[in-house]
C-alpha cells in the first residue's frame, strides 16, 4: 500500500464518498493515490487542464474559480476539509471546469485519471462511484442556480452559509470572498452578517464564520417573503 500517514488514511476512510464503497475498492483507491502538501496560494489544478481525476481535501481550504466573460476569474465556491470532487474523461468528462487554489496551507489527496483506470481494472464499479460524485457536484451547482433565481439576496446568503459550513459548522473565509460568492457588495453582506450575529444565528471572527443556529438560517431560506 502507498505510504500515506495513517492519520490521513483514517480521515479519507471517514469521508462520505469513500464510506459508500466496498472496503477493497476504497483500499485500492488509497493505494493508488498520493498526498500533496501545498502552500497558501498554490494551484491544485487549473480550468482547462486536460488531466482529470479525483481530489479529496484533508486539511486547509480551496478556493474555486471559473472564467467569466472578459477573461475575469470569478470566485464561485470554497472547499472545506472532507470535500471530494473529481471527473474523468472516461465517464464523458472533458478538461477541468474550475481552477482550485489553496486558500491556506492545505493537504490534498490526489488520484489521477491514469490511477483511476488502474483501479478500474480490478474494481470496474469505481466508474459508477465517479459518476455518482459528478452527479452530486451537478446537483449542488443546479441548487445554487435555483437559489439565485428564487431567493432574495439575504436568503441567498443564509443558503450559502449552510452549504459552505456543512457538518463542521465553521467556514474559514474572508467576508470579501463571501460577498463575491453570493454576488453582493461587501457593505451589504457585512450588514446582513451583523444582523445574523445579533440574532444568534452566526458568530464572526477574523477570517472565520461559525454557524451557531442552523434552524434560524433554514427558516430565513424557507421564508415566503
Amino acid at each position: 500500500m502507498a505510504l500515506i500517514d495513517p492519520t490521513y488514511t483514517d480521515r479519507l476512510k471517514r469521508m462520505d464518498w469513500f464510506q459508500r464503497q466496498s472496503p477493497a475498492q476504497a483500499a485500492a483507491l488509497l493505494e493508488a493515490g498520493r498526498i500533496r502538501r501545498l502552500r497558501a496560494g498554490e494551484w491544485v489544478h487549473g480550468e482547462g487542464d486536460e488531466e482529470g481525476g479525483l481530489l479529496a481535501l484533508l486539511s486547509g481550504g480551496l478556493r474555486l474559480y471559473a472564467e467569466a466573460p472578459g477573461g475575469r476569474e470569478a470566485l464561485i465556491g470554497l472547499l472545506q476539509p472532507g470535500a471530494v470532487m473529481g471527473q474523468s474523461v472516461l465517464t464523458g468528462g472533458g478538461p477541468r471546469l474550475v481552477t482550485a487554489i489553496c486558500a491556506e496551507d492545505s493537504v490534498v489527496f490526489n488520484l489521477s485519471d491514469r490511477a483511476l483506470r488502474g483501479v478500474a481494472l480490478v474494481h470496474p464499479e469505481v466508474w459508477r462511484d465517479i459518476s455518482g460524485l459528478i452527479y452530486r457536484q451537478l446537483r449542488v451547482a443546479i441548487q445554487t442556480l435555483a437559489e439565485k433565481g428564487a431567493l432574495p439576496p439575504r436568503a441567498q446568503l443564509a443558503a450559502r452559509l449552510l452549504q459552505l459550513a456543512g457538518e463542521r459548522g465553521q467556514i474559514r473565509i474572508r467576508q470579501s470572498e463571501l460577498a463575491e460568492i453570493v454576488g453582493v457588495t461587501r457593505k451589504a453582506l457585512n450588514g446582513w452578517l451583523g444582523d445574523l450575529a445579533a440574532a444568534g444565528a452566526v458568530r464572526t471572527g477574523y477570517g472565520v464564520i461559525e454557524v451557531v443556529d442552523r434552524r434560524a438560517l433554514e427558516e430565513l431560506v424557507n421564508a415566503e417573503d
